[in-house]
């Protein structure tokens, strides 16, 4: 409609000149009338920035091919943070991600909200989940392995082949019928290990598979065993590299039966302790504490609050499917913002670099001072100093390139960003209201400590 509506303008114009009721029959007319195009094409409320969006999820996936990934490209964005995103990636239902120490319940709980098994489950006091199982809904149970799995493109795994083949060959999805898995999706994980040999063995970067996961999952499960307060080396590691996903974690304190009401007081205080000494937050995450599985209580002491606590992480999963949109566009804002002080940043780094001798010392000293140069582009540009990555990271990734080589910020692209952020974004929040009152509720899920 707006490209007819420009198309209609011009053609008046042309006419009105030809005409002469515009200003006169003259050579000069059309020159006059071609200024005026040429404003209405600069007019940016005109032009191809301002974009009607169908949906969120259309929204997102146009202005990230259009606006946002140029600019990751022009400076080697995904080498330094996460590969690009792909359609998958906005519409695709919610996922949740559940991670612990071996032996917690992971798998038991899977198995306790679906009210059934998934293909492959197999559980144990020893650790016997050993790969990453995507557990999604299907017309049929099926599994399909790793390589297979990321060429399917309706599925958003397929930047996982970054992490080679030692790791597709330890991850998977189980399709199966159950209803509750066309609302979200669950990601078992391997328990995670004590000790450097079992870390080494994997044979893929556990923790940076995890990150992958945390960066776009809707909510991360934490589970602690009530007999099991010990947090491994890799555990610990687990934990410090979820920051940035702070608002996405819940902890989940199982097999509260197991222990009567004055030991579970102290396992809490002590499961808390240990979580302040690792997860560097203002805030506490939210524990939900109960037995999450389909045995009878050993101990109902605490029936009523195992009840409570369970009915309120259940309500919290039904209400996914309608803060998946708002979570998508959260992280894509985060990740423009962060593109854009990346660029600027090379952008920086790149015309401080002299353009004969001394490369290397240069270099050297900006990386050793890049929290100082972190400040003087957020006071040049009046960027956020927390919009900008981590030195310590940035420092390691800065130290073996060649600074000369950084592309310059093109003038262009940059004003297409700042427009996203400030014109494209807000139209897509309008948005929110009419698509999450289409959603229909997910029915509530019941099953745990009341059976």
């Amino acid at each position: 409609a707006q490209g007819h509506s420009n198309f209609l303008l011009t053609l008046e114009l042309k006419l009105l000149a030809w005409s002469g009721c515009l200003y006169g029959p003259s050579a000069a007319n059309f020159c006059r009338v071609d200024k005026m195009l040429s404003w209405l094409s600069r007019d940016k409320s005109r032009t191809d920035d301002t974009v009607a969006f169908s949906s969120i999820t259309d929204g997102l996936q146009r202005l990230y091919k259009e606006k946002l990934l140029p600019l990751e490209q022009d400076h080697d964005f995904h080498s330094f943070y996460s590969p690009p995103l792909t359609d998958s990636d906005f519409s695709y239902r919610p996922m949740v991600l559940l991670l612990g120490q071996y032996s917690t319940g992971k798998t038991t709980f899977v198995r306790h909200l679906l009210s059934r098994e998934y293909p492959g489950l197999r559980v144990g006091p020893e650790p016997t989940t050993d790969k990453f199982i995507a557990v999604t809904h299907g017309p049929a149970d099926q599994v399909i392995a790793g390589h297979a799995a990321t060429v399917d493109s309706a599925l958003p795994f397929q930047q996982l082949t970054t992490f080679g083949s030692s790791f597709l060959s330890r991850f998977e999805i189980a399709k199966t019928t159950c209803p509750l898995l066309e609302s979200f999706s669950l990601i078992d994980t391997p328990g995670v290990l004590a000790g450097e040999k079992q870390r080494l063995k994997r044979g893929y970067e556990f923790e940076a598979v995890v990150k992958w996961f945390a960066d776009r999952v809707d909510m991360i499960l934490i589970l602690f065993d009530v007999s099991k307060m010990d947090i491994s080396d890799e555990f610990r590691r687990v934990l410090v590299i979820l920051a940035g996903n702070d608002s996405k974690i819940h902890l989940m304190l199982n097999k509260a039966d197991m222990v009567t009401t004055p030991q579970l007081m102290r396992v809490y205080g002590a499961l808390m302790w240990s979580l302040g000494k690792v997860i560097d937050t203002a805030e506490v995450a939210r524990v939900y504490i109960g037995s999450f599985w389909d045995e009878p209580l050993r101990n109902d002491e605490q029936r009523k609050l195992f009840e409570f606590e369970e009915n309120d992480l259940y309500t919290h999963l039904a209400c996914l499917p309608r803060s998946a949109a708002v979570r998508k566009l959260n992280d894509l804002i985060k990740r423009t913002r962060l593109a854009k002080v990346h660029a600027y940043l090379l952008d920086h780094l790149k015309k401080k670099m002299p353009s004969m001798w001394g490369k290397d010392a240069q270099s050297k000293k900006m990386i050793s001072n890049l929290t100082t140069v972190y400040q003087t582009i957020a006071k040049e540009h009046k960027l956020s100093l927390g919009d900008f990555p981590d030195p310590k990271m940035m420092q390691e990734k800065l130290a073996n390139l060649d600074f000369a080589g950084f592309s310059k910020i093109d003038t262009k692209k940059m004003e297409r960003l700042e427009w996203m952020l400030s014109v494209d974004f807000p139209r897509l929040l309008q948005l929110l209201p009419g698509e999450m009152s289409q959603i229909p509720h997910s029915e509530g899920i019941v099953g745990g400590a009341s059976a």
